[in-house]
């Protein structure tokens, strides 16, 4: 599957994992203030972050994928928002189990040899 999304919003809350997507979609409306079906791809990840669900509307209907870890955790923003938004390859990084956020860290300013 080529996921084709506008874009990736991550839900920072944890979410019930057996949650389906009417549930989910019920989420974004309420809990994120946003349309389920504008294109955008929805992420949430469990309390443990060792696994994510992506729902997201292509046009004709909607996608609901899951993705786990074998080892560790997904890294996952520590918002005081509800929802934080990542670019695509983010999205690359983080269903790889890689630290996204560590990409485009700045580096220390009193760093030396």
């Amino acid at each position: 599957m080529e996921l084709s999304a506008k874009a990736f919003w991550l839900a920072t809350a944890a979410v019930d994992m057996r949650t389906g997507i009417d549930g989910l979609s019920l989420h974004v409306q309420q809990a994120l203030g946003r349309p389920p079906c504008d294109g955008t791809a929805y992420v949430f990840a469990n309390r443990r972050r060792t696994r994510l669900k992506l729902v997201c509307w292509d046009g004709t209907g909607v996608w609901m994928c899951v993705r786990r870890l074998h080892r560790g955790q997904f890294v996952w923003p520590q918002a005081d928002d509800a929802s934080w938004q990542i670019s695509a390859e983010q999205w690359q990084w983080l269903v790889a189990g890689v630290d996204w956020q560590r990409l485009s860290a700045p580096a220390p300013a009193q760093w030396r040899l």
